[in-house]
C-alpha cells in the first residue's frame, strides 16, 4: 500500500518532523508485531506540476491484504503506551493534519515476473 502526502508549501519539514515523532513509531510497533513487513519513506528528487505534486510517499508491505484493509484492535492501546501525554499527542497530530493539503492511499499489486 502506498500512502501519499501533499503538504502546504513551506511546512514540509514541520510535517515530516511530526510524522517521525507521532506516526512512525506506531508503524514500527506494527512491524515489531508482524502485522507490517516493512515501511519505506520517500520523497521525490524534483517537483512535478502542482496538481500532481506529492511531498512524501510511505510504502507499507502488510503481512496480508486483510491486515492492510482492517483496523488494528490494539492501536489505541499502543498509542497510549507510546505517547502517555495524550493531550500533547492529539495537539501535534491535529497540527500535522492542518498543514496537509491532500492525502491518498493506493493499493499496489506487484506484477514483476519471477526470475527464471
Amino acid at each position: 500500500m502506498e500512502y501519499y502526502y501533499k503538504v502546504q508549501w513551506g511546512h514540509q519539514k514541520e510535517f515530516f518532523d511530526l510524522f517521525l515523532k507521532n506516526h512512525y513509531p506506531l508503524l514500527l510497533k506494527h512491524v515489531e508485531s508482524g502485522r507490517i513487513l516493512s515501511v519505506r519513506i520517500e520523497q521525490p528528487a524534483n517537483h512535478g506540476t502542482e496538481d500532481g505534486r506529492w511531498d512524501y510517499r510511505v510504502t507499507i508491505r502488510f503481512k496480508n491484504s486483510t491486515l492492510a484493509t482492517t483496523a488494528n484492535p490494539d492501536e489505541e492501546r499502543i498509542i497510549k503506551q507510546l505517547w502517555p501525554n495524550q493531550e500533547s499527542y492529539q495537539r501535534e497530530e491535529q497540527r500535522r493534519f492542518e498543514i496537509l493539503l491532500a492525502y491518498w492511499d493506493m493499493p499496489i499489486t506487484d506484477l514483476t515476473p519471477a526470475k527464471k
